[in-house]
């Protein structure tokens, strides 16, 4: 299962060192700026087209689900 929390905390991250604002990143993305702050705050999960346009705009390999995934069976 995917945990929202820790993809919305790599994607802030990232977001971060790129220097960039939520507001940048959504007109990167044309996601709104509140769904953003959502996705990173952990409430919702990205749907798979909005997760891919993220990772291009932050330049991340979208691999990142499958490390959360595997990371989140470690310590279960």
């Amino acid at each position: 299962m995917l945990d929202k929390k820790a993809l919305g905390a790599a994607i802030r991250q990232q977001r971060k060192d790129k220097k960039l604002t939520q507001e940048q990143l959504s007109a990167s993305t044309d996601l709104s700026r509140s769904y953003l702050a959502d996705i990173e705050a952990g409430r919702y999960a990205p749907s798979v087209d909005a997760l891919s346009r993220i990772a291009q705009s932050l330049d991340m390999d979208l691999n990142i689900v499958k490390r959360l995934n595997a990371q989140e069976q470690v310590t279960q």
